[in-house]
């Protein structure tokens, strides 16, 4: 392609970039440095600027240089290396307790969670006023976020109930590092000992005391060990607590309790959440368990319409605006004879191109279709995207195979990009054969689409070929493959899945085997026709075990096949697909089934050309007498 991207940088100059990475790599920031003025005029020329920099703001051995730093960040102004200079430059700032600095660099459009945390310490130091609601909605676990708490509890701005509350929320989600860290704020040295026997041996624990403590903080130790008997068995746990321990707690804290048992039960779709969260309304649930009480009152049948729309309408406004409960309440809406406000519900959301759009449409009467496509993307925009700093370096970085720096360039470049903009990028994206690039370009579009980019059909002859000998719907494995792997055929998950089909490696040894590849090895899996003969098969397979529903299929396929045999087990009777989907235990794979099958509908459109139904390829599920599998 004759366009400036293919001049992005020069075969001797890549050479001395490699070696400065790999100087960095062993820290031999001498050579780096030598290697500097070898790139002038080099599109990726700042990185190896950077990285000397950062190394720099990371020895505190050295003051901050803050001349070079103030030379880079004006020389590089806007782009995503000078904004994440910034960013760390702030931080390392906030380490010094150099709150002046951290105030001139707060405005940086690199933001974490620590960046916002070390901007409300400097604003604090400095005479601001900081709430502690404003302090929580920022936090996350990390140094500068701890400081800031540290702060803040120092100055009384936070308060004991602040971190109590935060403390379960962590115990909540298991994370006990974090959880042990806030319970610093929460109980005195001694108390903070028998944590440890509270969160390993509850039971145990609890069996030793003869009463109720009167102080907050020892009130609050048996509250936690009386939400880890929750972890282990629920049943036991439940009586113990309601026989031994709920009459003697406030009842705030016995309803949270109660609602942690509940939570554990959800997990394993027992429905005894049910009654449960019944037992523990009127207390404090986190918008993850209120999720979750939802997801079990759906799940019985026939379903408590009126409960689950008083569930709904219990949550935050903005997880009520969230499609899963819009569309969800409208169900409830209807099912009570409020026709028209449920309606208005799902038209509010049926323009959304998601699973719960595509559902709300298909309950107003209209399927699935691909809009009309934008007018075509014109030379000029297609020249201004290719000339665009930007995605030229992210271009030369994923040239070079430096995709984590690559996605990061490119999506800072997309900021405050228009949909013509957008459009002209993916299409860039497209021709650079950057496909996961161009389809997440492709989808943050907001007016004018193009859903030849959002929907991608590479390598399309070979994938229904052998989608057609396998005997599975091509369109599903193109919803599959874009929900997997993005069609990167290199793509390696952080559990070691590799492929457009990201299979597993004892997976794919497996599947050889079972179909008679003998000239198969682990080094072959990225190789198309291998990784799609492999995946395509385990597909089948899996299908055919699962009573040939593409539902509980693609939950097999992310999840393992023994899974949805459980999960199906469970069932109190036949449901319809979208409320399996959607009570699915596992976030990854709830999230991961609604949008392979979704995206599926759309593959199906853009094939056929005709209206789709999601509500049909979702289907129902019904449990069946034996649940078992041999497939891995």
């Amino acid at each position: 392609m004759g366009s400036a991207c293919a001049q992005v940088s020069a075969p001797g100059s890549d050479d001395a970039l490699l070696a400065a990475r790999t100087a960095v790599q062993t820290g031999n920031w001498d050579i780096v440095r030598s290697l500097i003025p070898r790139l002038e005029g080099h599109v990726l020329a700042a990185y190896p600027q950077y990285w000397v920099l950062r190394q720099q703001l990371n020895d505190p051995r050295k003051p901050l240089p803050e001349s070079e730093l103030n030379e880079f960040v004006n020389a590089h102004r806007g782009t995503y290396l000078a904004e994440r200079l910034r960013g760390e430059w702030l931080l390392a700032a906030a380490k010094q307790a150099d709150y002046a600095t951290v105030r001139t660099l707060a405005d940086t459009t690199v933001n974490t969670p620590q960046v916002d945390c070390a901007v409300l310490l400097a604003m604090h130091a400095r005479g601001e006023r900081i709430t502690a609601q404003l302090a929580m909605s920022k936090f996350e676990p990390g140094d500068s976020c701890w400081s800031l708490y540290d702060r803040l509890q120092a100055d009384g701005v936070m308060q004991w109930d602040d971190f109590a509350a935060q403390m379960r929320n962590l115990l909540e989600t298991n994370s006990l590092a974090n959880a042990r860290r806030m319970a610093r704020y929460v109980f005195d040295p001694a108390q903070l000992k028998t944590l440890n026997g509270v969160l390993d041996q509850p039971m145990i624990w609890l069996v030793r005391q003869n009463t109720l403590p009167r102080d907050r903080a020892g009130r609050e130790l048996v509250v936690t060990a009386l939400s880890r008997l929750a972890r282990n068995d629920l049943q036991v746990g439940y009586d113990y607590f309601e026989r031994s321990w709920a009459r003697q707690l406030p009842a705030d804290d016995a309803s949270w309790v109660r609602n942690q048992f509940a939570l554990q039960a959800s997990f394993k779709l027992d429905p005894i959440a049910v009654a449960w969260y019944r037992a523990g309304e009127g207390g404090r649930l986190t918008e993850y368990n209120q999720g979750w009480r939802a997801r079990m009152v759906l799940r019985q049948q026939p379903v408590d319409w009126r409960t689950l729309n008083r569930y709904i309408e219990q949550m935050p406004a903005a997880m009520r605006e969230d499609p899963t409960w819009v569309y969800w309440h409208a169900r409830g809406l209807v099912a009570q004879g409020a026709v028209q406000e449920g309606q208005a519900l799902y038209r509010s959301i049926a323009g959304q191109f998601n699973f719960y759009g595509q559902l709300a449409a298909e309950e107003l009467g209209i399927a699935t279709t691909i809009p009309t496509s934008s007018a075509p993307i014109t030379p000029d925009e297609l020249a201004k995207a290719q000339y665009n700093p930007g995605l030229q370096r992210a271009v030369a970085l994923f040239r070079l195979g430096w995709r984590t720096e690559g996605v990061r360039e490119w999506n800072y470049a997309l900021r405050g990009m228009n949909d013509r903009q957008l459009l002209a990028a993916a299409q860039l994206a497209h021709r650079e054969n950057l496909y996961d690039r161009a389809v997440n370009t492709a989808e943050r579009t907001r007016d004018q689409h193009d859903f030849n980019l959002r929907f991608l059909t590479p390598f399309r002859d070979q994938l229904v070929d052998k989608s057609r000998e396998i005997g599975v719907d091509a369109t599903w494995v193109y919803g599959l493959i874009r929900q997997e792997s993005r069609f990167v055929m290199d793509a390696r998950s952080s559990v070691g899945a590799s492929g457009l089909m990201q299979l597993m490696p004892a997976t794919a040894k497996w599947v050889a085997r079972r179909i008679g590849m003998s000239d198969y090895a682990q080094h072959r899996v990225n190789d198309m026709d291998t990784n799609l003969t492999l995946g395509t098969s385990y597909l089948r397979i899996v299908l055919d075990d699962l009573g040939g529903s593409p539902l509980l299929a693609s939950a097999g396929y992310n999840a393992g096949p023994r899974r949805p045999h459980t999960w199906r087990s469970t069932l109190p009777g036949p449901v319809e697909g979208a409320i399996f989907a959607e009570t699915i235990p596992f976030t990854e794979t709830r999230d991961y089934v609604k949008k392979v099958l979704s995206n599926a509908t759309y593959y199906a459109a853009l094939f056929t050309g005709q209206p789709q139904s999601l509500k049909a390829r979702l289907g129902t599920v019904a449990p069946q007498t034996v649940e078992t599998t041999a497939i891995p």
